[in-house]
């Protein structure tokens, strides 16, 4: 992700003050001139970087350290709630209408993944809002836009108003909310045309359509790649529009990133989603604390628990972590786990979620962990209901069988049923000692052994 050497510079920083048993104001200045060449390599702009260190210093060497905490904790504390508070302090959330219909107004430069992210939105919307979106293509500047956005909502079962590119995008809006009053959606989502730079004509088109539908969010996409760039185009587009919010596309990728923790501190507009990959269901709402906890390598343990709740078949996770926990488990079991695991996306970006795991993620090979995934899913597959039962019936003909069937080698279904057989045994074991509490055993996908809180999947249910 964007940041992520930021994230690895800061953990260090972190570690080397959290050795002290005393602070000093020669051990503070060395742990901040860290955290500054690493913000400032990050193309975090050098004003917000300057006024960042001043406020951590000046909290650190002036606090009352309470007795029962060690002081160098106080300091990443003081770290953490300085960066939340760089990113925006509390999750903006969409100003929606008390009363009629809430409108969103896309905007942004050509390029920036505007017409995705338009969908994605109306997806959250849909799903965790359950709000009634109606996506409107305004944009008829750029070939195949209003084609992407019919695609794109059909994934997400949502309708696209459209008048073609005969019509003015000024008269698609204006007719667009004619047609969701009528038809009783309570959002409309309008996605416009953008530019490859700011001109006039962009502005003067964003403006009408603005004072026709009085929007309640204009969200602005920018891409993370661009880095300081993000915050002069937000300036321009705010100065002449009045943004009410950012997408923060791209964040996946290999930038330095540090537009992200300038654009907030300077223009005032806060972050309210990022994109992390072109799936539908890639877009996650901005929490600031969240982030800083990601940047500081403190992961970040609700978002993978709040994709687990939208991807996971919970019954199905629950049924089988409950006969591991009695005792019961068997390749059945294992093979809904492979499942709900490959639902959840790459294992190194669930990784990345985990409290100081941000580091080993980043040697893991996810194409070889998905192979190695596929590979046992194909194995258990290839079973009948008896042998995935009780895999010690499994002889020689039963395996060459098995092997033909899912396209392995013998060798790789020994390795599967010894890999089960461990941790069936880690399971008996577990169940003894805590009966029912304690931790949950998950499959092993080539490297040691998963393990997450026994109640985690029962958890999420009742979160729902």
């Amino acid at each position: 992700m964007a940041l992520e050497s930021l994230t690895n510079r800061l953990s260090i920083a972190m570690k080397n003050i959290s050795g002290k048993g005393k602070l000093s104001e020669k051990n503070m200045d060395e742990m901040l001139r860290e955290v500054r060449m690493s913000l400032l390599e990050a193309d975090v702009n050098y004003k917000v970087v300057k006024d960042f260190i001043d406020k951590v210093k000046e909290k650190a060497m002036g606090v009352e350290v309470m007795q029962a905490l060690d002081p160098s904790q106080m300091v990443v504390k003081i770290v953490r709630d300085e960066l939340v508070e760089l990113l925006g302090g509390n999750e903006a959330g969409l100003d929606f209408a008390t009363d009629g219909i809430t409108t969103i107004m896309m905007v942004g430069l050509q390029g920036t993944g505007k017409t995705t992210a338009s969908a994605k939105i109306a997806n959250i919307l849909q799903k965790k809002k359950e709000r009634k979106v109606l996506l409107v293509a305004c944009d008829i500047i750029r070939p195949a836009a209003i084609e992407q956005l019919q695609v794109l909502a059909k994934q997400i079962g949502a309708e696209v108003f459209t008048k073609g590119i005969e019509v003015s995008a000024l008269q698609t809006a204006k007719e667009a909310m004619i047609h969701a009053a009528a038809n009783g959606y309570d959002t409309v989502l309008f996605d416009t045309a953008g530019r490859l730079h700011i001109d006039e004509v962009l502005m003067n088109e964003l403006k009408d359509i603005k004072d026709a539908i009085q929007p309640n969010e204009i969200l602005l996409t920018v891409d993370a790649m661009t880095g300081q760039d993000i915050v002069n185009v937000a300036s321009s587009f705010h100065e002449l529009l009045n943004v009410t919010g950012l997408v923060l596309n791209k964040l996946d990728g290999d930038s330095r990133g540090g537009g992200i923790l300038s654009v907030r501190a300077i223009t005032q507009v806060p972050v309210k989603f990022t994109g992390l990959g072109e799936k539908i269901e890639d877009l996650d709402i901005f929490y600031p604390d969240r982030m800083a906890e990601r940047i500081l390598g403190m992961g970040d343990i609700m978002t993978l628990i709040e994709q687990a709740q939208d991807k996971m078949d919970v019954e199905a996770a629950e049924r089988s972590s409950k006969r591991m926990l009695d005792g019961n488990f068997t390749l059945e079991d294992m093979l809904v786990q492979l499942q709900q695991v490959k639902k959840m996306g790459s294992i190194s970006k669930m990784m990345k979620h985990l409290p100081g795991m941000g580091e080993m993620a980043g040697k893991i090979n996810d194409s070889e962990a998905d192979q190695s995934m596929k590979r046992s899913e194909a194995i258990i597959l290839s079973m009948t209901i008896a042998e995935r039962e009780d895999p010690s019936i499994l002889r020689a003909s039963r395996k060459n069988r098995i092997a033909s069937g899912s396209g392995t080698k013998v060798s790789d279904i020994n390795k599967l049923v010894n890999q089960f057989e461990k941790t069936k045994q880690m399971m008996k074991q577990m169940s003894k000692m805590q009966k029912g509490g304690g931790m949950m055993g998950m499959p092993n996908m080539g490297g040691t052994p998963q393990r997450a809180p026994s109640k985690f999947v029962s958890k999420l249910k009742k979160r729902r």
